[in-house]
């Protein structure tokens, strides 16, 4: 598992923030998520929570039961052992995606500055086979890797006030989608109908870092109807197993 040189630093007097080389990769997201396994295996008596990022773990421990030199010592023991299994069965997730004008407000803009037809982007863009590598921003907001380079297009210099909750957009080389209205700056492509977070569910968010996304394209009237199926709780996501 020690493939990288890791460094920890302080997060207040509550978590250890650990921090690998700045790059969104496959197998730095594979390396961190031996690490939370390993983790929350051996440590679980006093670590609280640990959340991932792209390039970083933060390991929230108990400050009643150890102190944050200890935690230190422990993680780098756990990173520098030979045990490289990830004993989890993570999914792929299907997300149906509605790529009509309507929904995709800057898919004339991206295909002027790209050179791409609108098909051409909706396919690249569906094409693709998606990491989660964490949750943030807002519930259930999937920071997702794996878009084409040739879709990678920066975040707008002026955000908009108000994104539409399932709004599924690109900003440089990530993805993702809004779970809920809000302000944003990256550029939309379409919308999802289904719900990415719901505090009535358990877990709220169907998805967790390590898993896959493989967006599917739909039109408009099946937009409609999966809204309407999703809204009275009748549709059941897609999913299936991989790893």
């Amino acid at each position: 598992m020690n493939k990288y040189k890791l460094k920890y630093k302080p997060l207040g007097s509550i978590a250890v923030l650990v921090e690998w080389p700045k790059s969104i990769e496959p197998d730095i997201l594979k390396n961190i998520s031996i690490f939370r396994y390993k983790i929350e295996l051996d440590m679980g008596e006093y670590v609280l929570e640990n959340v991932p990022a792209y390039n970083s773990l933060t390991v929230f421990f108990d400050t009643t039961k150890t102190k944050y030199s200890s935690v230190v010592t422990d993680l780098k023991e756990i990173y520098e052992s030979k045990d490289q299994k990830l004993i989890t069965a993570n999914k792929i997730w299907k997300i149906p995606v509605c790529y009509d004008e309507k929904f995709g407000l800057d898919l004339n803009l991206i295909s002027k500055e790209k050179k791409l037809t609108k098909d051409k982007i909706i396919a690249l863009h569906s094409e693709a086979l998606y990491d989660v590598y964490f949750i943030g921003f807002l519930p259930g907001f999937l920071y997702l890797g794996g878009l084409p380079q040739k879709l990678e297009f920066p975040r707008k210099k002026r955000p908009r006030l108000k994104i539409n909750e399932g709004d599924v957009a690109i900003a440089g080389s990530q993805a993702g989608v809004y779970p809920r209205s809000s302000p944003g700056g990256w550029n939309i492509l379409g919308n999802s109908p289904i719900r990415f977070f719901d505090p009535d569910n358990f877990p709220p968010c169907f998805a967790v870092a390590g898993d896959k996304v493989k967006f599917i394209p739909i039109d408009l009237k099946t937009h409609a109807k999966i809204k309407k199926e999703v809204d009275s709780g009748k549709y059941s996501l897609d999913s299936e197993i991989h790893g």
